[in-house]
């Protein structure tokens, strides 16, 4: 494993824990605000939708080759 090839791989890993925290802050942070089960949904869905066109945009460079 040459250096590029790991720093690759140590993004990916990193931005994914960095993407799992963030859900877990917004989770916490509707449960912590009483906004009940609809309102935590649409705290995930607004605020996720950033970080899911990272995960979309990683996806589709592997998939087009690009």
């Amino acid at each position: 494993m040459n250096l590029a090839n790991f720093e690759e791989v140590g993004m990916y890993i990193g931005v994914f824990v960095l993407i799992a925290f963030m859900f877990f802050i917004i989770f916490d942070l509707g449960r912590r605000s009483g906004a009940g089960k609809f309102g935590t949904m649409i705290l995930l869905i607004g605020l996720g939708v950033g970080m899911m066109g990272f995960i979309i945009k990683e996806v589709l460079i592997r998939v087009l080759d690009i």
